[in-house]
């Protein structure tokens, strides 16, 4: 009898242990469902391309509160998104270093975006690759997405193809507005990954094919010192098209008032761009908004006719005049890994870059890309990835290509 009622309580204590563990092993198995899940951001946030990327955090930081206060990642029980950042700097060695710390130091991390310039971007997916983390990225450069890499996943049109579709828009544009057709082009570029891609078609065969002439070929290093020397060529020349090429702000500040000090600014002779520099709200703080007025840039996205909400939004929320290129792109990646997080189900670098590659959105996160749909094929490239036109009207930087996405019609500089 004593025995049994020693043994009563025994067994009684194990169910008790027991039950216990159940709990508490049911209790972490939901915190590890809901517990946050880290996405990765890496970008320059020192030296003369710091403004975007801090542009960069304020639209992944906007998205991700979007989505969390929706109710995050509702296949993982609500998880919630926790974005990790990492400076790139200001050259492609401190780029690559970031990447190396960061796969290092932040092994939870499932998938990441950045690295804004093209150059960065090639040093940054050359370790997260190793590493097998997917990176999500809108830099240009066609070599991206040609290495035969599997966790790499480009949303832009590259510089290649943007070169192929913007020049005989331009040519367009011009014929239709002066009534003459460009003979001659001036390039002045500086010497990234993302300038470099634009600019190679152009010279390999674009000229020749359509009819132009190189008048002016010069390349120089960012940061720029003195443009007096570039300038002073584009003047004694006077192509009837004018490719200026820097990614850095204050590059595009001292080449625009240089070209207006040589009389060659505030439309006399048309200028255009490739990438975000050249449009952004920085430009329009600092300079006579004369001299930007008609300068045009080529980009891989912009806000369109079809963002009016999210431009007001955006506005209202951070005071920033408009979104920019590498704004609207970050946040849309935010939807994008959201959306591959919903799809994968865990946070597992191996399952969100098999959601990556399965992907095909028509929604949701594709109306923050040109061509409405995010679908990558087996290189990594989005599939019918477009180009828009921006062009400086008043003040404002205002998508004028193609016609089903303009928010203004264009005008042509008069020589």
């Amino acid at each position: 009898m004593q025995i049994g009622m020693r043994k009563a309580p025994g067994r009684y204590l194990g169910v008790s242990v027991l039950a216990a563990l159940v709990a508490v092993m049911t209790f972490d198995d939901a915190a590890a469902q809901t517990k946050g899940v880290e996405v990765g951001l890496i970008a320059p946030l020192s030296g003369p391309w710091a403004r975007q990327g801090q542009i960069m955090i304020l639209a992944a930081d906007l998205a991700i509160d979007a989505i969390n206060r929706q109710g995050g990642i509702k296949s993982m029980g609500g998880a919630k998104l926790k974005l990790a950042v990492f400076d790139a700097g200001d050259s492609v060695e401190k780029a690559k270093n970031a990447a190396q710390r960061m796969v290092a130091d932040s092994p939870d991390l499932v998938v990441a975006t950045g690295a804004y310039l093209s150059s960065f971007t090639l040093a940054v997916t050359e370790v997260t690759e190793r590493a097998r983390l997917p990176v999500v990225t809108f830099s240009y450069s066609d070599l991206i997405t040609s290495r035969g890499f599997k966790y790499v996943f480009q949303t832009s049109a590259t510089g290649d193809q943007q070169a192929e579709g913007s020049l005989p828009a331009l040519l367009e544009m011009a014929q239709k507005a002066s009534g003459a057709r460009p003979q001659t082009v001036g390039i002045v570029m500086d010497n990234t990954a993302a300038s470099i891609a634009f600019v190679k078609p152009i010279k390999d065969h674009q000229l020749q094919k359509l009819g132009l002439r190189l008048v002016v070929d010069e390349t120089f290093t960012p940061p720029l010192a003195n443009a007096t020397p570039l300038i002073q060529k584009v003047r004694s020349a006077r192509p009837d098209i004018l490719f200026l090429l820097p990614t850095a702000i204050s590059d595009a500040k001292l080449l625009l008032e240089k070209m207006n000090e040589f009389g060659i600014g505030r439309g006399k002779l048309p200028t255009i761009s490739n990438g975000a520099a050249i449009l952004d709200p920085d430009l329009r703080n600092n300079m006579n908004l004369d001299q930007l007025e008609g300068v045009m840039s080529v980009v891989a996205n912009w806000t369109t006719g079809a963002h009016k909400e999210f431009v007001e939004e955006v506005k209202q929320k951070t005071g920033h005049p408009w979104p920019t290129q590498h704004f609207v792109t970050t946040y849309g990646d935010m939807w994008i890994f959201k959306a591959a997080l919903e799809a994968a189900g865990k946070a597992d670098r191996e399952s969100v870059a098999k959601a990556l590659r399965n992907m095909d959105l028509r929604d949701g996160p594709a109306k923050f890309f040109p061509g409405g749909r995010v679908k990558f094929d087996r290189s990594g490239r989005r599939e019918g990835a477009g180009l828009l036109i921006v062009q400086w009207q008043n003040g404002v930087p205002l998508t004028v290509y193609p016609p089903k996405d303009a928010t203004a019609s264009p005008l042509w500089p008069k020589r």
